[in-house]
């Protein structure tokens, strides 16, 4: 499989973070654009399959934008506010364009991890 997929686990809760929204940001020059807009389904990936394919899959740097701070007020963790974690900008490099990049968001209230998954 080629193309960007992603997976939001929500560790504090031990479940998939279903409903999170994702912005999906391509970088050119000194511009950003904003690709698409996703949400996590009830296993907190993408439905649809791979969220970036076929012509929209190219070489560059890319961020996806994960709205961790509403997905976490939205299922009833107990925030600050503000809260420690809002947005959490994940910005990468795609240079394979025949290989598959899997970028996963591990989130609780106070942390996160990411990592490039299979």
């Amino acid at each position: 499989m080629t193309g960007l997929t992603t997976h939001v686990l929500d560790t504090a809760k031990g479940t998939p973070a279903v409903g999170m929204r994702i912005d999906v940001v391509r970088f050119e020059g000194k511009g950003r654009e904003v690709l698409k807009t996703v949400y996590t389904n009830d296993d907190g990936r993408i439905d649809g399959g791979p969220i970036l394919i076929g012509d929209s899959f190219m070489a560059g740097e890319y961020e996806l934008v994960f709205h961790a701070g509403d997905y976490l007020k939205a299922t009833g963790h107990t925030l600050p506010e503000p809260p420690f974690l809002d947005v959490i900008p994940i910005r990468f490099g795609i240079a394979d364009t025949t290989a598959h990049y899997h970028v996963p968001l591990l989130i609780s209230p106070f942390s996160y991890s990411t990592y490039r998954g299979s």
